[in-house]
């Protein structure tokens, strides 16, 4: 099915799986902190109407960017229309990572008192970052192929992995500047 698609997209300016990654975990984190503050199905009611809200209506008011997708400069398109997906792919796209996302946060919340409830719980998510890194085509994750979508490079956004590294360097060479003069 995606066969011709792959061969004639592997121009396309996918974006690195660790900026994916790191947007992924940002706005989990803040989605996580949120729902965290009630317990029970409020907890779970409060996850879903802030994954919804930030990774779908979000998303497609911000030319396919979450706030993880603008603090990381990535961005979600439909890849056969080569635009921003429509309201049912990212509901789809969100469903799958969304449920994955939410048992692994239960998983976290149990933390490490049950071991085997805590791999079981995690385990979907792994499993789609498992899936986004064997394929070699396009780098699409599960919840990417169901919804025909793929995560690209963007120049609109805040670049917040190449700032830290900028500021890690610069730290890094002061201290060693200070180190020297001693």
């Amino acid at each position: 099915m995606y066969d011709d698609d792959q061969r004639r997209d592997r121009r396309l300016p996918l974006a690195p799986l660790e900026r994916r990654g790191y947007g992924y975990l940002l706005d989990f984190v803040v989605i996580w902190l949120f729902s965290s503050l009630a317990v029970g199905w409020v907890q779970l009611l409060i996850f879903i109407a802030g994954w919804f809200a930030l990774r779908v209506i979000l998303v497609s008011a911000n030319q396919g960017q979450s706030l993880g997708g603008w603090a990381f400069d990535t961005r979600v398109v439909h890849l056969k229309m080569k635009r921003l997906p429509g309201i049912l792919e990212l509901s789809q796209r969100e469903g799958i990572l969304g449920a994955a996302s939410y048992l692994a946060m239960v998983g976290l919340n149990i933390n490490f008192a049950n071991g085997v409830s805590f791999l079981l719980l995690v385990a979907p998510l792994f499993g789609d970052l498992i899936w986004a890194i064997a394929e070699d085509g396009l780098g699409q994750a599960f919840h990417d192929r169901v919804a025909g979508t793929v995560v690209l490079s963007s120049r609109r956004g805040f670049s917040l992995d190449l700032r830290l590294k900028k500021f890690w360097f610069d730290l890094k060479k002061q201290w060693d500047n200070r180190q020297r003069r001693r």
